[in-house]
């Protein structure tokens, strides 16, 4: 039985993006005592986005991260960039309003130009952002009549015109596959090398004099004073305020361990293939968009470097599951039968965010402390606009973020049943895909 702390789990299995991404300087722990005005517990995007725009207002952040930027979900998700959330716009306007659904529409949109925003200030041109837009490929006529009458109330009540509907026909043409009857394509999406461009990030925020410590986990945080006080291993961080940028990894230590029972971690699986050969990779997603396909146990998939990656959710457990992986492999190859004999280069898996009314919160803990997380599978984009939100809270001001405040974050129930109930509801899910439902 291993005696080690949480923050010193095992690494997760080797990603593709491991692999290929540019190194990242090595970041000391900290070690001694530091102040500032906000630190900033996570270095994903959220806390280097939270970081950089904290210090274009004049303020001073400090970053700490329990393992290595890059560890958690910012560094093993399939680096697709997608303006939704987990609740669609219409069911957003039929509970709250059409303001609400524009309001979180327009957030939607800034997450994504966000992204783009962010490459183009740091120069973070290894990133290889693409905003080529992606296809919702329906499995049935039933899910395809859904993505059309989204897509057609999005136009009408919102003037979106980046969505078009697609055939049987111009589905096959875009992702090499017979297995779709129509879907819909939404251009504003795109795909991004995750790892670079929380690599980007990091090394940008650094070039501007704001420190980030690795392997430096925030073991207690609390108030001190007029500000607080968080303790590591090696030393401490005296600020006026905390944000918590932890997300699924949240339960790693007793500073943010106040989170967990907001959030129910799901994981997320993902293979990537050894290099096609020139003419199997011409066949397969010749367009090079990002594809989603509309089963409840949804998968994704793309073309990376003439590799296909394809991942989805329905691994269980908290670390990598061999049966997560055959079941993706056995997903791949019924949508790309033309793969079944193209080995596996990579599998690796991270932890998703789920909350329990499907999106992401953001704002005020208490007068001192800050928060964003919950992404709901969505979060390369969302995460990275959340930073501008918490840096805005920071500094006093209030922005609207629509449902996303976090006065609407709610605990789960029965919290200790959740892995069952996730289990249940899942199993559920992959028998209605599995039977056409």
């Amino acid at each position: 039985m291993s005696s080690a702390a949480p923050w010193q789990a095992l690494d997760p299995a080797p990603s593709l993006w491991q692999a290929t991404a540019a190194p990242l300087r090595d970041l000391p722990p900290l070690q001694g005592d530091a102040q500032a005005d906000v630190v900033i517990i996570g270095a994903g995007y959220t806390g280097l986005s939270a970081a950089h725009h904290l210090a274009q207002s004049g303020l001073r952040p400090i970053v700490l991260e329990a393992n290595r930027p890059g560890w958690g979900a910012s560094g093993r998700n399939g680096g697709v960039i997608t303006a939704k959330f987990r609740i669609s716009f219409p069911a957003i306007a039929a509970a709250y309003g059409r303001d609400m659904a524009r309001r979180m529409y327009d957030i939607a949109l800034e997450a994504t130009d966000i992204v783009s925003e962010l490459v183009d200030e740091f120069g973070i041109e290894n990133a290889a952002l693409t905003r080529s837009g992606q296809v919702k490929a329906a499995h049935n006529h039933e899910t395809l009549n859904y993505a059309v009458t989204e897509a057609q109330w999005l136009k009408a009540e919102l003037g979106d015109t980046t969505m078009s509907v697609l055939s049987a026909d111009q589905v096959r043409e875009e992702t090499g596959s017979d297995g779709f009857v129509g879907g819909v394509l939404n251009a504003g999406s795109g795909g991004i090398h995750p790892l670079n461009y929380l690599h980007g990030l990091a090394s940008g925020v650094i070039k501007r004099g704001i420190a980030i410590h690795a392997e430096t986990p925030a073991l207690r945080l609390r108030r001190e004073g007029s500000g607080v006080l968080v303790e590591t291993p090696g030393g401490t961080v005296r600020a006026r305020q905390a944000i918590i940028a932890t997300n699924s990894y949240s339960d790693l230590t007793q500073a943010t361990a106040a989170f967990r029972t907001t959030l129910i971690p799901f994981r997320s699986a993902i293979i990537a293939t050894d290099t096609l050969s020139p003419n199997l990779a011409a066949s397969v997603m010749p367009t090079r968009r990002t594809y989603t396909e509309t089963k409840r146990m949804m998968r994704w998939f793309r073309m990376v470097d003439d590799r296909v990656i394809f991942g989805g959710r329905g691994a269980f457990g908290k670390q990598d599951s061999p049966a997560a992986f055959r079941a993706l492999h056995k997903a791949m190859t019924g949508i790309f039968p033309q793969l079944s004999e193209v080995p596996l280069a990579y599998r690796w898996s991270g932890l998703v965010a789920m909350t329990l009314d499907s999106v992401p919160h953001v704002g005020r803990l208490d007068d001192r402390v800050l928060f964003a997380m919950g992404y709901n599978g969505a979060g390369v984009a969302m995460s990275s606009l959340m930073g501008r939100y918490l840096a805005a809270y920071a500094r006093g001001e209030a922005p609207d973020v629509g449902l996303l405040d976090a006065a609407r974050m709610r605990r789960v129930p029965f919290y200790p049943l959740r892995e069952p109930a996730v289990r249940m509801v899942a199993g559920w899910y992959q028998f209605l895909d599995a039977i056409g439902r």
